[in-house]
């Protein structure tokens, strides 16, 4: 066989649990006084498998065959405990409805993006009429980020609303994947002003779309998976605070997720740590 069809064919296998490397944090920084932030990573299979998350979850793992993974990251507004409510709360509806659907997983294609894309947006609306249909009156106005990646090999899906962030390190170069749905982007982006314009940082805090809010835009991107691809989920905390470039680096040498996490972390608290910082690092990676 052509060394170009093996490496083609190596490329298709899905990795097996102990291959894949995947770690998550979340600490409230060092100026909040409460964590607004939840994360949850998981495995979908007839039932889904939490491996991690930050309220507290856990399940005995399945033994039937991984249909897909599961990371997302959720930054919470709203003041006081309606922030943390509405970043947990969708986590957890998010995962209800993921867990009531794995039959879709089964029989989808991997590579049928408009079928994935309308499932995840389908999701993203439900969790905002959930989260909207339950908010008693003295929650009204909590809302929440949600940026989520569904990996099914070799094919991902990122699910966006609001600007928490997905970046993809491949080749040694780090994308973000995901736009940041802000005030300030939109304007960017209809050509009202630059990125470096003080308008921008004024009005980058403002989010034009997110889970509860008063709009909620899900974008869904599709992106090919590989062995050795890195993926970065996390909030503004860590990007406030830690340059691209220095990401780029930190993704470059890691020796495993969970090293990648904590020392990206500290980063962003050395950095002044002015927000809850949340995030997830996850990447193939073949055994011996």
């Amino acid at each position: 066989m052509p060394a170009t069809q093996t490496t083609s064919r190596i490329a298709f296998v899905k990795p097996t649990d102990d291959e894949i490397d995947v770690y998550g944090l979340t600490h409230p920084g060092k100026v909040r006084p409460e964590n607004q932030d939840h994360f949850l990573i998981g495995s979908l299979r007839k039932s889904m498998r939490i491996r991690q998350s930050s309220f507290g979850e856990d399940f005995l793992a399945s033994q039937t065959e991984r249909l897909a993974s599961l990371a997302m990251v959720a930054d919470g507004v709203g003041g006081s405990t309606g922030g943390e409510e509405a970043s947990r709360l969708t986590l957890q509806a998010v995962t209800e409805y993921v867990t009531s659907s794995t039959h879709c997983y089964y029989t989808a294609d991997p590579t049928d993006d408009q079928a994935f894309t309308a499932t995840l947006q389908e999701m993203a609306f439900h969790c905002h009429e959930r989260l909207v249909g339950e908010e008693p009156p003295e929650r009204v106005g909590r809302a929440t980020t949600l940026t989520l990646l569904l990996g099914v090999w070799p094919r991902a899906y990122v699910l966006q609303v609001g600007d928490s962030r997905y970046y993809l390190f491949r080749h040694g170069t780090l994308t973000q994947v995901s736009r940041d749905q802000t005030l300030a982007q939109d304007l960017v982006d209809a050509g009202v002003f630059k990125r470096d314009d003080r308008a921008f940082a004024r009005l980058s805090n403002v989010l034009s779309s997110a889970i509860g809010g008063v709009q909620t835009s899900p974008v869904v991107t599709a992106v090919h998976n590989d062995w050795g691809y890195v993926h970065l989920l996390c909030t503004d905390g860590l990007t406030k605070h830690v340059a691209d470039a220095h990401i780029a680096e930190r993704l470059r040498s890691m020796t495993s997720a969970k090293e990648a996490c904590e020392k990206l972390l500290q980063d962003a608290l050395d950095g002044g740590g002015s927000d809850n910082i949340t995030i997830i690092v996850g990447r193939a990676v073949r055994r011996a």
